[in-house]
């Protein structure tokens, strides 16, 4: 791997995550380069940059996952290294492979290491063989072997995508009956997401955290670890709500698990930043997957250790060595991340597409937002319908949280249906408060929730609709509430 400090960097991605990139090439005296497709002719992270290289047709296949155009832009702008983001080609070994050949800077782990990181199966065997607990499961197997062995290790279980990630080619397999369509599925979902359609099961841990390690290592082989985050608020084996430190965590568990994820990395000669996830349940900690890459959430451990993870990933990929040990690292406070996505809530999380109307985003102290967003951009069917990401910082857990909930109540997106309502909904629920919430936590909290409208609020609407003219029956309230005595002062009633 070539190894020189960087001067111009071309960043192989869009949305929040390139503008992220881009703002760490200002903070390291680099040169940023954007590239977009067709549809992102206009995005924000475009303008952002100091050039701009058109690299395809709006499909990301043609564009943001095309090994070649990313390398035609690369020796088209001169750069002398490639971000690939997360997501498309961040976990693409032949994206690093075609920077080597060129000369050029991969902004991540070499070839090798992405290949065996990017297989699930080899990385838990690499895991097990360093003496890192995994979870009872198989390699990649057949259909039949799949049914043979998941009745061996008992229902319910988790049916996985060896090449897998970002949630896609995932189902929960509850009985034996079920299997059989579950594979068909995830078989169908890996092979058009990754092109390799190998499925293993995995035992299922119910009530279980997903919490993962963020880890960062130079070329010199010091590799050290920044502490943990929370992300058992899922979607869709999707995160939604990340916080660090976990509150499912006392010292012990966390130095454990700590030392777990560096053993880990070591065992698959990591290189660059990364994260190592696990699953926290039963009696113990178990050993999921590496991710070979800057995670969406990496926000939180920035804001508890203060660390720049993305200027530091440009310095270690520059040939320079990690600036601090084990030692050095402290986590100061807590930090909460809620992530905004085109999505309808209501109707099971589904993307929704659009064009965005009006935009009023957060901030205060200690309160952080990682977006492209912009009135009149339109939200397309080719991307990830993430949106932006808003981050609090707090002395206390609850300090985090109530600035965050603030940050949110005063988040403006109109035009497309957004997550936001969750987000405060969920911000407010007292598992989330507690700290008790577990990977189910919207199956069990938010999708059997009482749906029926606060009084208030059902109040709120008949003013709102008398205001613009309607005819509404009057709002039901037996002492007649605080928003029908209020529309009866303002004459509304």
């Amino acid at each position: 791997m070539d190894r020189r400090p960087i001067r111009k960097l071309l960043v192989a991605n869009r949305g929040e995550i390139a503008l992220r990139v881009i703002r760490a090439c200002r903070a390291a005296g680099v040169v940023p380069v954007a590239v977009y497709s067709d549809a992102d002719r206009a995005a924000p992270h475009v303008s952002a940059a100091d050039e701009a290289c058109r690299i395809g047709p709006a499909p990301a296949a043609e564009s943001y996952l095309s090994v070649g155009a990313i390398m035609d832009a690369a020796r088209a702008s001169g750069a002398d290294a490639v971000h690939p983001g997360y997501g498309f080609l961040a976990e693409n070994p032949a994206l690093a492979e075609a920077c080597a050949e060129a000369g050029v800077v991969f902004v991540g782990p070499p070839a090798a290491t992405l290949a065996r990181c990017g297989d699930k199966a080899e990385t838990r065997r690499a895991a097990r063989a360093a003496g890192v607990p995994i979870l009872p499961g198989t390699d990649p197997l057949d259909d039949a072997g799949l049914a043979r062995e998941a009745g061996g290790i008992g229902f319910p279980v988790l049916l996985k995508a060896a090449a897998g990630g970002g949630g896609k080619g995932i189902h929960l397999v509850r009985a034996a009956g079920d299997l059989a369509a579950a594979v068909r599925l995830a078989r169908g979902e890996a092979r058009g997401a990754f092109g390799d359609d190998r499925l293993y099961v995995e035992k299922w841990l119910e009530h279980a955290r997903h919490v993962e390690v963020q880890i960062i290592a130079d070329v010199a082989g010091s590799l050290v670890h920044l502490g943990e985050r929370d992300c058992s608020i899922q979607r869709r084996h999707q995160k939604v709500i990340e916080e660090s430190p976990s509150p499912a965590l006392d010292a012990p568990l966390r130095e454990a698990m700590g030392r777990a994820a560096v053993t880990a990395a070591r065992a698959v000669g990591y290189v660059n930043a990364g994260t190592v996830e696990f699953v926290v349940g039963g009696r113990g900690f178990y050993f999921l997957e590496i991710n070979a890459r800057l995670q969406v959430e990496h926000p939180v451990t920035e804001m508890v250790t203060g660390y720049d993870l993305a200027r530091l990933q440009l310095a270690l990929a520059g040939g320079a060595a990690l600036p601090f040990e084990q030692r050095d690292v402290a986590a100061r406070g807590h930090a909460v991340e809620a992530r905004i996505s085109a999505e309808d809530p209501d109707a099971g999380f589904v993307p929704w597409v659009g064009r965005v109307g009006q935009v009023l985003l957060p901030g205060g102290p200690w309160v952080r937002v990682d977006g492209a967003l912009a009135p009149g951009m339109e939200v397309t069917r080719f991307y990830d319908p993430i949106l932006a990401k808003v981050i609090a910082w707090g002395e206390t857990r609850a300090d985090a949280i109530a600035r965050l909930a603030q940050a949110l109540r005063e988040t403006v997106i109109t035009g497309v249906p957004t997550t936001v309502p969750f987000l405060r909904w969920a911000l407010a629920h007292p598992a989330v408060r507690g700290g008790s919430y577990t990977m189910r936590f919207v199956e069990t909290e938010w999708e059997r929730r009482d749906r029926t409208p606060p009084e208030g609020i059902v109040e709120a609407a008949a003013v709102l609709a008398d205001r613009a003219g309607r005819t509404v029956p009057p709002p039901v309230s037996a002492d007649g509430g605080a928003w029908a005595q209020a529309a009866r002062r303002d004459g509304l009633t």
